[in-house]
């Protein structure tokens, strides 16, 4: 029987919960797989060395996470036509000689939302963040049928860029550039306000916009998981918000990386159990 070894390369990456996930999912497989850390922040090596290194190593695949979604692809070989057009990659699978890159992200979050906001009104939705992660759920959300995506981050060129690319892919009026500090405009009139910045985890308390700005009538996603009920989630429930949190998406993109390294089909209803039970823990 093949046995697996696998790792996750990001930055601070100590209290992730991708290991468990992952080799629990495996042990009803009754697969050997081993899932190992490689934090940038505590190796003091970048995202390229890493790779190079897990590739000599006999390693199957690998997971990135921030803040190297974007940087990794510099070091691939190929990329899958999701990669490709998201501009971002979170699982890398070694096939032969090759470092080939894929992104389970934005799957992972259309199955989220489709499951924990099921009839949510999407024709104006603003979302916070543009990077690696921002990139894939911007992309899910208009292909869930959004209508107007306006796009926030405190890197303003980078969602400029974000939004001309969208623009290229689903049309034009479908998405655009947030004006910095115009958040206070936009909310009121917005179905869905969604987190897709690090704001909210732990080592990044905090809350990605001012409480006063959420109210009953928008719905409030965030992808952040650890914690899996963020500030932000507690302050718009408070405020009478439909909301979800980050968990949904971070099961469904492990079980499609799951899927990518092994060939074998994860069963979701037990991962998201599994993901419960570790964050109670």
């Amino acid at each position: 029987m093949k046995s697996y070894l696998i790792g996750l390369i990001g930055s601070g990456i100590a209290t992730s919960l991708s290991p468990a996930l992952h080799q629990a999912e495996a042990v009803h497989h009754r697969l050997p797989y081993v899932y190992r850390l490689l934090d940038t922040a505590v190796l003091r090596e970048d995202v390229g060395d890493l790779l190079r290194a897990a590739r000599r190593m006999g390693f199957d695949g690998l997971n990135i996470t921030h803040p190297h979604k974007q940087t990794v692809i510099d070091h691939l070989d190929e990329l899958s036509p999701d990669a490709a057009r998201l501009g971002a990659v979170n699982t890398v699978v070694f096939a032969g000689e090759r470092a080939v890159g894929h992104n389970t992200d934005g799957s992972g979050f259309a199955e989220s939302f489709a499951r924990g906001l099921p009839g949510a009104p999407v024709g104006r939705v603003v979302q916070l963040g543009a990077g690696g992660a921002g990139a894939a759920v911007a992309h899910a959300l208009l292909g869930l049928g959004a209508g107007a995506l306006t796009l926030a981050d405190v890197d303003a060129g980078r969602a400029a860029r974000l939004a001309a690319e969208l623009t290229a892919r689903f049309g034009a009026g479908r998405a655009r550039p947030a004006v910095p500090g115009d958040l206070p405009g936009l909310l009121p009139g917005a179905d869905g306000l969604v987190n897709a910045t690090p704001v909210g985890m732990e080592g990044h308390p905090g809350l990605p916009v001012p409480a006063g700005l959420l109210r009953p009538g928008l719905w409030v996603a965030d992808i952040v998981y650890r914690p899996l009920d963020t500030e932000l989630l507690r302050r718009a429930r408070a405020a009478g918000c439909r909301t979800l949190d980050g968990g949904g998406m971070v099961v469904f993109q492990a079980a499609h990386a799951f899927r990518l390294f092994t060939g074998l089909t994860p069963d979701t209803e037990r991962m998201l159990a599994h993901l419960k039970d570790l964050s109670h823990a």
